[in-house]
């Protein structure tokens, strides 16, 4: 095959789900809904943070931020496999191919600072509830923020820019995104050094936020479980069970995914994997911490009771306008 360097390199080919396709208007409907239940459930959570004073705490000022970016992470993969799904040639620019590249684990990494976060912040709830308005003040909250996003945008960088300046031999990506492990198969040279260097990065991405987290959930379990009033406990582990749940399943898809020594395996099951913890996970997240967490359940049944006695009254409204116009037409 003909060497190819990466100035000759116009655009990728992605290759999705070849063998599957005739199923592919099935897959796209079906992924097309999820997606579209994912963002729903994302913007009806951050509604009900921005509207609700209740919701006015550091807790959910977190968890808005946390949806803002699983809608930002789901889109920036989602609208182009759902577009190879449809389309006949299933093409990528080779530097919207690197930008997503980019945005992809500049999203991720952000992910796993974020739940260490939020996790630091139930501990200080949690452990020390006395000193909790005085560490987790606005400032201390926004400077949190805004160092997840800042704190992320270097750690992906030189990487992408390795991934960019690779010879590569074909335009043919095995994937349905540009993740690093078919971008790294379709170079031209070795790259096993490139695979180990991308390998230790995940690592000490996902396992440095790993063991934090772990040790503010040690923290928060063991305190909870000293808590003398059950009433108490009960509702600090309806808080605690949410955030466990949705770390457990990040933590545990990603693990399998990236946090390995070699990427010479196979990508069909990757692609599974990638479909499941892409479009399925992100659905369950607003799904979790709105039925894992009473507060928002309470927010979110406040908000159904002001908005059906509306949609009733306007269409009894229009039922007796219409009825009434029908019989001024008929005097």
């Amino acid at each position: 095959m003909a060497m190819r360097n990466q100035t000759s390199m116009i655009e990728f080919t992605l290759v999705s789900f070849p063998s599957v396709q005739e199923l592919q208007i099935l897959l796209f409907l079906i992924l097309l809904l999820v997606y579209t239940l994912t963002i729903t459930g994302n913007i009806v959570i951050i509604s009900l943070i921005w509207t609700d004073n209740r919701l006015q705490t550091p807790m959910y000022f977190f968890l808005n931020n946390l949806t803002f970016w699983d809608i930002l992470f789901t889109t920036t993969i989602a609208s182009k496999l759902l577009a190879c799904l449809l389309e006949e040639k299933k093409n990528i620019p080779f530097a919207g191919c690197v930008i997503q590249t980019y945005f992809y684990f500049f999203l991720g990494t952000v992910e796993f600072i974020f739940l260490e976060v939020m996790s630091f912040d139930l501990y200080v709830a949690i452990c020390n509830p006395l000193c909790y308005t005085i560490i987790m003040n606005s400032r201390a909250c926004l400077l949190l923020v805004l160092g997840c996003w800042e704190g992320a945008f270097p750690s992906v960088l030189c990487p992408t820019i390795v991934v960019s300046r690779l010879p590569y031999c074909t335009e043919e990506i095995s994937h349905f995104f540009c993740d690093i492990a078919p971008l790294l198969q379709a170079a031209c040279i070795d790259t096993h050094f490139i695979e180990m260097i991308s390998c230790f990065l995940s690592s000490l991405v996902v396992l440095t936020s790993l063991v934090l987290t772990t040790v503010s959930y040690t923290y928060i379990i063991s305190t909870i479980l000293h808590i003398p009033s059950a009433q108490g406990c009960q509702k600090a582990f309806s808080t605690c069970t949410s955030h466990i749940t949705v770390v457990s399943i990040a933590y545990r898809s990603n693990i399998f995914m990236y946090v390995r020594p070699s990427q010479s395996h196979s990508l069909e099951f990757d692609k599974v994997t990638a479909i499941l913890t892409i479009m399925g996970t992100l659905l369950l997240n607003p799904f979790i911490y709105s039925l894992r967490n009473e507060k928002v359940k309470e927010v979110l049944r406040d908000a159904v009771n002001k908005i059906l006695p509306f949609c009733t009254g306007n269409l009894e409204s229009l039922i007796n306008g219409d009825s009434l116009s029908h019989a001024t037409t008929c005097n």
